[in-house]
Order: structure tokens, then sequence, then C-alpha cells
């Protein structure tokens, strides 16, 4: 099998199971009851809400790059480093395959990061 319908088959196993976690915490979420008990209790109810929204961001945006994955396999630059414009190697694509950038890329990224941030 092709490298790319790989990673297509990877992204859309992953969106898959993101979905079905995000619906999950979603209705674990909703059988908490958040409106009674007492101080404690609407302290902890608030706390597992942040906790809800935390995790649902984060799906969220994970889901966000799979989808703009899947966008880059349908427009032919999928693989295509977005910071050196060279291909990403295979193994990372087989191992991320929502990622936008190289090693060497990623490298570069960091490099840049740390310069700004004053490290």
């Amino acid at each position: 099998m092709d490298l790319y319908k790989m990673c297509r088959q990877k992204l859309l196993k992953i969106k898959a199971d993101l979905l079905n976690r995000a619906k999950q915490s979603t209705f674990d979420f909703n059988q908490i009851d958040k409106a009674h008990g007492d101080e404690i209790d609407q302290s902890a109810a608030h706390q597992e809400e942040h906790t809800f929204l935390i995790n649902q961001s984060r799906l969220k945006s994970q889901l966000v790059e799979i989808e703009f994955a899947l966008a880059r396999l349908e427009n032919g630059t999928y693989g295509i480093c977005e910071v050196t414009e060279e291909k990403i190697e295979n193994e990372r694509l087989l191992a991320i395959p929502w990622t936008r950038v190289s090693i060497e890329g990623a490298e570069m990224n960091e490099s840049a990061q740390k310069k700004y941030a004053g490290i």
C-alpha cells in the first residue's frame, strides 16, 4: 500500500477515535450533577468543568490538524514541509500523519522560538 493511502487511513481512524472520545466525554460530563451540593461539591464540579473544557479544546485542536492534513492530501501538498518546502520523511509521516513539518523544519521552528524567547 502506498504511503499516502496508509497515512490517510491512519488519519481517518484517529479522527473517528477523537470524535468518539469527544462524544463520550461530553456524555460523561453531562451526567455529573453540577447544580447541587455544598461548596466542596460545587468546587469539585467547577474543577470537572474546567478539566472537561481543556480536554475538549485539545481534542478540537487535534481534529483541526487532522482535517488540515486530509485537505493537504486532497490538494497535493501533503508530505511537504511548511518550513523548508522539502519532502517530509516517510517515517515521520507514518508516526505523526498530521505533521506539517519535517524533522529539520521542526528543529528550525524550535531554534527560532528559543531565539525570540530570549533563551
